[in-house]
């Protein structure tokens, strides 16, 4: 069983930033490609970011690029999302999640087996 813990959510303005923490409480995230998605009220989830295994390849959805800078490190390969310069647009419930083993493109839903409960970002105008 894996168990994601994601932190570092919270109010900040628009222009600010806030950096999430992606942390496994029981089982690996380590050797597993890992993805951050966002939902926002009334809206589907949506692919935020992902990162290789082995942090050696990274994607963005258009709507961050620029923005948010995913990472991994740590033996336990904590995952980070650095987002600076925030929108109000980006106001939503951000999940961390963790890709399967069969792989798949890393901007898909369908790519990830576990997911966290969320962490809230609120960026007010």
């Amino acid at each position: 069983q894996v168990q994601l813990v994601e932190s570092g959510g919270g109010l900040v303005q628009a222009g600010g930033s806030l950096r999430l923490s992606c942390a496994a409480s029981e089982g690996t995230i380590s050797n597993y490609a890992m993805g951050w998605f966002r939902q926002a009220p009334g809206k589907e989830r949506e692919f935020v970011a992902a990162i290789s295994w082995n942090g050696g390849r990274t994607t963005y959805a258009d709507s961050v690029k620029g923005r948010f800078t995913i990472s991994r490190a740590g033996a336990k390969s904590t995952v980070y999302v650095q987002m600076n310069s925030l929108k109000p647009e980006d106001t939503a419930v951000y999940y961390c999640a963790r890709g399967t083993i069969y792989g798949g493109a890393l901007d898909r839903r369908t790519s990830y087996d576990y997911w966290g409960q969320g962490t809230q970002v609120t960026v007010s105008s």
